[in-house]
């Protein structure tokens, strides 16, 4: 039995176990674990319904096979050809979704996203840049059937943003959006240059996977919560009230806000959120930090201090200097058409965990 055999054996067995667990009153009475297993079995089923769609287009294969062997009508032995041409691509189709659902995955790939946008080099311009990103991260998400919710941001005069917070909320949205934390680099001529000339501004974009409260345990003694009134984007239907929510981690001196939300309660429980996130970022990076420079991702999907793309207005191109890939098509993009540049990343992230792996089993050997 090989390597995917055994896995699919796997999967199989802890399909059929959750199933049986799911019926135990036992089980059933406790909700976190109950919870627990319905997502796990939630995940798995996109997979076992391949191995079984793998399974019946296998024997139908099989007799089309013996069909077109054994017929002595041409036309029928034709019928027969025809037909196993066809199960054959659809066995094909059904192979690369199985590669692609057995490859090893991020555990956080599910889950929905806080991305924070930051102004760079570049004064005035940067800070229009970061709205311009906002923009295209946001056409993006609602291409994909995600909802995308301002939590925070700091505003300049001529409408840019020095700091914008928001979530993507939406299954799968951290796989898509992960590879987007670094340096983005915009080189345009700006608003604000009558000279025109081509100026080159920068941004930071920081993805952080959004975490469940039992991932991340905060005392409630670490915490100082201060209450404002709302201004911005986001709190200017609100700004006579003090509803806006600063929440400040002692331990770490992280301060996070949001002011999105009429309600109080609504605005602490983002702010919370996003305290959580960044939390949990900070430890995996300590526990990520001894790892060899030359065993981390070539995408790089975590450092934000790294350069990862250019977008040249005058050429109409944008660049992912990660993967050496260029696309003129850079309106489109900005207007939300990520998803070439995603799966092109995904691909090399995939590519590159495989040589990783590799170097492992030889290591190891």
């Amino acid at each position: 039995m090989n390597h995917e055999q055994e896995r699919i054996q796997q999967i199989l067995h802890r399909y059929d176990e959750i199933l049986a667990s799911m019926a135990d009153p036992s089980i059933v009475s406790d909700g976190a674990r109950y919870l627990k297993l319905t997502k796990e079995l939630s995940d798995l089923e996109p997979v076992v319904q391949r191995i079984h769609d793998k399974e019946r287009v296998t024997k139908e294969l099989q007799e089309a096979r013996e069909l077109h062997t054994a017929e002595q009508d041409e036309e029928m032995r034709q019928m027969a050809a025809e037909e196993v041409s066809s199960l054959e691509a659809e066995l094909d189709s059904i192979n690369y979704d199985l590669e692609e659902l057995l490859a090893v995955k991020d555990p956080k790939d599910e889950r929905s996203v806080i991305m924070e946008i930051r102004a760079g080099a570049g004064g005035e311009e940067a800070a229009l840049f970061v709205g311009d990103l906002y923009k295209m991260y946001s056409a993006f998400a609602l291409s994909k059937g995600w909802r995308t919710e301002y939590i925070d941001s700091n505003d300049t005069e001529l409408g840019g943003y020095q700091k914008l917070v928001f979530s993507i909320e939406g299954r799968g949205a951290y796989s898509c959006f992960k590879y987007e934390s670094g340096v983005h680099r915009v080189q345009r001529v700006p608003v604000t240059e009558s000279g025109g000339r081509v100026h080159t501004s920068t941004a930071t974009v920081a993805v952080l996977p959004e975490v469940d409260e039992v991932e991340v345990n905060i005392n409630p003694n670490d915490l100082k919560i201060d209450t404002f009134r709302a201004s911005g984007a986001g709190g200017q239907h609100i700004n006579r009230t003090d509803s806006a929510i600063r929440i400040t981690h002692l331990p770490t001196g992280l301060v996070v806000t949001c002011q999105d939300e009429r309600s109080q309660h609504k605005n602490r429980a983002k702010a919370m959120a996003v305290l959580q996130s960044r939390l949990l970022e900070m430890e995996e990076q300590k526990q990520s930090g001894a790892i060899a420079a030359e065993r981390r991702s070539q995408v790089g999907t975590g450092d934000r201090s790294e350069k990862i793309r250019t977008y040249n207005y005058h050429q109409g191109r944008v660049t992912d200097h990660r993967i050496g890939l260029t696309l003129y098509r850079l309106e489109e993009i900005l207007g939300g058409d990520l998803e070439e540049i995603v799966r092109q990343l995904t691909l090399a992230d995939r590519a590159n965990k495989l040589g990783n792996a590799s170097s492992d089993d030889v290591e190891d050997m």
